[in-house]
């Protein structure tokens, strides 16, 4: 595996488009109002007609660098690039204005990049037994473990379990819409011929994420933000790595919550950082005053998500985040199945991710420490500006992907029903969750239910095996300690 990351590494043309994809990360992630997940989105029109291996390198680029440089805004004007960057806020816009904002983005660059190759690392070591595992699933497994996912998202990205999972519902259903794949018959098309092929992907992501971003800044208005006076200070990296050995810690838990379908970076980070006040006696300063623990703990798990979330959408085809959601698609769009049998198939596609996702680990040490410090009159560019820029990138996204009008259409209904849930409490990553995982929850559910139906004890048959329990205790689990009455009852207990 080393040799095949190597050979990568060599190729000049794979380098430079990682570099671009970390560079692009990087001003993406750090303007609020542009994340990670829209320039995924965009990613995956633009780059679908290249080789595999060109966007795969690209897209890794954006990923990495993207996660960490949410936290530069999180510093400089208190306001996070991404959700997963929210935690940082707490101490590092406390830190920039002591005039330590120089101190702060050098943690928050150092233990990224650390973050993240530890989950790399987790990744090429566990992703072949977590595929040993994969390959005695059956279909049921596969559709209950979906379910799993859309339960954990659904509980953990919104305040209201119930909204959680009526956007994954929402999500199930537009993804049921087409050509039935077992009758052939037109399902859910509402007699709208270019349906029947079902909703496509990427204008719905690109609707999702970006446009519905435009609506969403336009409606609030301009958010504004005051950057703190930046000064240059000497702040010595073996200083910097005295947090080295606790950070092993977060990095553990980023990893283990990136591998929970659906869960995200801003549940590494929060959990991470309600471990770091506990573990940490005696922090710089008290947490929520500008403690650089603070940022040590959540920029370190919310980097080291990335290799975690990347295991169940190789090995089991189901994503551990939204951007993993959307790079999901680009595999399909590129004709790579993910799942069981991807790292005997597609090895050399492992290895790019692997030899891509390294590479922009030290593209984001190198940008980080040299060009972050200098973005922060960049990330005060006006709204006035970027809003077009962004709605026609959206628009001409929407419509390369096919060529056809009604993509842009319907990139403009993702849009607009992503604005409208928002404003209403509603989460997104439910519905990208639901629209990817639909088709292979009703696919697998029907096989497993025709399978069951000629044994001769179909309950045994469909929820015998110890996969099967265990996936179905775990979903019970998620689906009852997140609902209101079960939320209820602890609090009375707890009182």
């Amino acid at each position: 595996m080393f040799l095949d990351i190597l050979h990568y590494w060599v190729d000049v043309r794979f380098v430079l488009l990682s570099f671009a994809g970390a560079v692009a990360g990087l001003f993406v992630g750090s303007i609020p109002g542009l994340s990670v997940s829209m320039a995924t989105a965009l990613l995956v029109s633009i780059t679908y007609t290249w080789a595999p291996t060109d966007a795969l390198a690209t897209i890794m680029g954006v990923y990495v660098v993207g996660v960490f440089s949410g936290a530069i805004s999180a510093i400089l004007i208190n306001i996070p690039g991404a959700p997963s960057s929210v935690v940082t806020t707490i101490d590092g816009y406390p830190m920039a204005q002591k005039g330590e904002a120089y101190k702060a983005l050098k943690y928050a660059t150092i233990y990224s990049f650390i973050g993240s190759i530890f989950g790399l690392v987790a990744l090429a070591l566990l992703a072949k037994p977590l595929t040993s595992i994969a390959l005695k699933f059956q279909p049921m497994d596969y559709f209950l473990l979906a379910l799993f996912g859309l339960a954990a998202v659904g509980g953990l990205t919104s305040r209201s379990f119930s909204k959680g999972l009526v956007s994954a519902l929402i999500g199930i259903f537009l993804s049921l819409i087409g050509l039935d794949p077992v009758v052939g018959s037109p399902r859910l098309t509402f007699g709208i011929q270019n349906l029947k092929a079902g909703i496509a992907i990427v204008p719905a992501l690109v609707g999702l994420f970006g446009f519905a971003e435009v609506l969403t800044v336009v409606a609030e208005g301009e958010q504004s933000g005051t950057v703190e006076k930046f000064v240059k200070q000497t702040v010595k990296t073996k200083d910097v790595l005295k947090e080295f050995w606790r950070s092993m810690y977060y990095c553990v838990i980023g990893t283990f919550v990136g591998a929970l379908p659906g869960a995200g970076g801003p549940v590494a980070s929060f959990l991470a950082y309600g471990e770091a006040k506990r573990i940490v006696k005696n922090p710089s300063r008290p947490f929520g005053e500008g403690a650089y623990e603070g940022i040590v703990a959540s920029e370190t798990a919310n980097n080291a998500l990335i290799g975690g979330a990347l295991m169940p959408m190789l090995t089991l085809a189901v994503p551990g985040d939204a951007v993993t959601a959307i790079m999901l698609s680009v595999f399909y769009v590129h004709g790579l199945q993910p799942g069981p049998n991807f790292l005997k198939t597609n090895p050399e596609s492992f290895s790019t991710i692997l030899a891509s996702g390294f590479l922009a680990c030290f593209f984001l040490l190198f940008l980080g420490l040299l060009l972050a410090p200098r973005l922060s009159k960049v990330i005060t560019i006006p709204k006035k500006y970027m809003i077009p820029i962004v709605t026609l990138l959206c628009v001409i996204g929407s419509f390369a992907t096919n060529k056809r009008l009604f993509d842009v259409a319907l990139m403009f209904f993702f849009g607009i029903m992503g604005f409208i849930l928002r404003r209403n409490g509603y989460s997104i990553a439910p519905i990208t969750l639901g629209l990817v995982l639909g088709g292979m929850m009703d696919s697998n559910f029907r096989r497993a239910i025709s399978l069951a139906s000629t044994s001769s004890s179909p309950i045994i048959t469909l929820f015998g095996r110890p996969i099967t329990i265990v996936l179905l205790i775990f979903t019970i689990f998620t689906i009852v300690i997140n609902m209101p009455a079960f939320k209820t009852w602890r609090l009375k207990k707890d009182k």
